[in-house]
């Protein structure tokens, strides 16, 4: 089992290639599950219809999107929608048995909405503000799923989720990835972004212990943290490796694989 986590710079300029790489991984047989980011466009998107993105860091150094109420309407339409079908659509041009699906569907993943949530501001002091409708994962159910991989088709999964009272959420993209390679007891989980991986100190990590992590987690720049976060959570729930290599690149699904990225185990 093979969990991929594309993000969503990635796919603006490579989509067809990724999907081509995971489909004939798909055809040879191997059970692949694909989450996608997409962030960039919700931006883009959200400018477009009159609503101002906002980004808020925490004290950990995470950096994330806020999403008020207006932001969620954005996030929905084009993650489950023009992202995910056109995913779908280029999957399906190939030849892939594809269904694509958020974590509302089933429900597939309950996320915690966070109430209130401790950021940074500009000049780097904590304050607390609302939540917003951003979420905490905190239970997969992977009915829905393991029947579709059952039947051979390949889930495309967008990062959303609903609270126990059915409210849809926003929820990290890199965080849905591990939980669901968790759940599923995925070999591998692989996280394509736009560079060829970790960089630490100026030099590219080509293997990393897990037991390394928290000090890489500590040197690791803004959006790799966050990922290295998530590799840390999927190796100790069992998952074997969790790679990391630049999606922009042709075959990177394959040239992840055979250790030409970031290997964390």
């Amino acid at each position: 089992m093979l969990v991929v986590k594309v993000g969503g710079r990635a796919l603006l300029s490579n989509a067809r290639g990724i999907a081509e790489d995971i489909s004939s991984l798909w055809r040879e047989g191997k059970d692949v599950l694909l989450v996608h980011g997409g962030g960039d466009l919700v931006t883009e998107v959200s400018k477009r219809l009159g609503v101002e993105p906002l980004f808020v860091t925490s004290p950990e150094g995470i950096r994330s999107r806020y999403t008020s109420a207006a932001e969620l309407e954005v996030y929905v339409m084009v993650m489950a929608g023009k992202v995910n079908k056109g995913l779908v659509s280029l999957l399906t041009s190939l030849g892939v048995s594809a269904v694509g699906l958020s974590g509302a569907d089933g429900p597939t993943v309950v996320a915690e909405r966070k109430k209130k949530i401790v950021v940074l501001d500009e000049r780097g002091r904590k304050r607390v503000m609302e939540g917003g409708y951003t979420g905490k994962i905190r239970e997969v159910r992977t009915s829905l799923l393991k029947a579709l991989l059952r039947e051979r088709y390949l889930p495309v999964v967008a990062p959303i989720a609903v609270d126990t009272e059915g409210t849809m959420l926003n929820v990290d993209g890199d965080q849905m990835a591990a939980e669901l390679a968790v759940a599923l007891g995925a070999e591998s989980l692989v996280f394509l972004t736009d560079v060829e991986g970790l960089v630490l100190e100026g030099e590219k990590v080509s293997k990393l212990a897990r037991e390394d992590l928290d000090r890489a987690i500590a040197k690791a720049g803004a959006g790799m943290n966050r990922k290295l976060l998530q590799a840390k959570r999927a190796l100790e729930g069992g998952v074997r490796q969790v790679l990391i290599y630049n999606g922009k690149e042709g075959g990177a699904v394959r040239k992840a694989l055979e250790g030409q990225g970031t290997t964390i185990s």
